[in-house]
């Protein structure tokens, strides 16, 4: 049984669908990154696994159980650190991780030892005293981070945790996160790729409220490359090259590149997915004489991925994500 799974679930705001059937099911331990362009429906389907928001069809269970069948224990076991990370800037950081701890029922040496381990992994021992208006950006994400994880929730639902931070406080952050979900299931909401890439197992991505593509990053990014198939560059100089290797089994197609005057041939092989023909290019090149100068796989990216699947969806599943009060955050 999977820890979170989303049947169905829908959202809308005045007559505008942000969240349109979307399901799908996340199993512990996987740290699944959660992208979509601006209002494809990522913070509001957050909202509604951390009950911020009701489903207006749909349902989501954790455990096998509805939200809304026990929606206290479900909160229990969800910590969550919303886009705009709301905190009181006027407390000091220990005085606010009691607070917080009151919130949720801890008291005595249960709330004490959680605190503990709260500061430890998020590394903020040396602000622990200090105001939390005086901190940094980057240090106010690491607060909002024990927050969340002060309870020590088995689904920790991150959205834009790293949003507004320069890029040495977003590595500190993607490492924190890479090591709370060595222990917890992780929903992570990004615009930064390259942190997909750094932090998730699992990718699925979001577009005008439905989902586009749902699988692991590497797959994905395999797919991205273009249609089921790889793209093989190869630089090689020698006679009929480009006929013994279209005769390769596997071989779809041989795009000529460019040609220079020392009788190096630049080719683009298109091959299906079935196997790596890289070795098989290499025992051609030997066995005839050929002189190989380059031969690598070109491989596809996430950016590739995110620009096909928002690009090639439906245009009558617009949905749009509207802006929501604050108060509803």
């Amino acid at each position: 049984m999977s820890l979170l799974s989303l049947d169905g679930v829908t959202k809308e705001f005045h007559d505008i669908t942000a969240v349109d059937r979307v399901s799908f099911d996340v199993d512990r331990g996987e740290v699944v990154g959660f992208l979509g362009p601006n209002g494809a429906g990522k913070s509001t389907t957050m909202r509604m696994i951390t009950q911020y928001f009701d489903p207006d069809e749909g349902e989501i269970r954790l455990d096998g159980v509805a939200l809304g069948d026990d929606p206290v224990a479900a909160k229990r076991r969800i910590g969550y650190l919303p886009e705009n990370n709301p905190l009181y800037t006027d407390m000091l950081v220990v005085d606010y991780l009691v607070f917080i701890a009151r919130l949720r029922d801890m008291t005595g040496s249960d709330a004490t030892r959680a605190i503990d381990d709260a500061v430890g992994g998020t590394a903020i021992e040396d602000v622990y005293y200090r105001p939390i208006g005086e901190l940094s950006k980057g240090f106010r994400q690491r607060v909002g981070l024990a927050q969340a994880i002060l309870h020590r929730p088995d689904l920790l639902v991150l959205d834009e945790p790293t949003e507004g931070l320069d890029p040495g406080q977003r590595l500190e952050i993607r490492r924190l996160i890479s090591n709370l979900g060595k222990d917890r299931t992780v929903l992570l909401s990004t615009h930064v790729l390259s942190e997909v890439r750094d932090t998730c197992s699992r990718l699925l991505i979001i577009n005008k409220g439905r989902i586009a593509a749902d699988g692991s990053v590497d797959e994905l990014v395999a797919q991205a490359s273009g249609a089921g198939a790889v793209h093989l560059l190869v630089e090689i100089a020698g006679e009929g090259v480009a006929d013994g290797i279209a005769g390769l089994d596997g071989v779809r197609e041989v795009v000529h590149r460019q040609a220079s005057g020392d009788g190096r041939t630049a080719l683009m092989v298109v091959a299906g997915l079935e196997r790596d023909l890289r070795p098989e290019l290499f025992g051609l090149a030997r066995d005839r004489g050929w002189t190989l100068y380059e031969l690598h796989q070109e491989a596809g990216s996430l950016e590739d991925l995110f620009r096909q699947v928002t690009e090639d969806a439906p245009e009558e599943t617009a949905a749009g994500e509207p802006h929501e009060p604050d108060e509803a955050k």
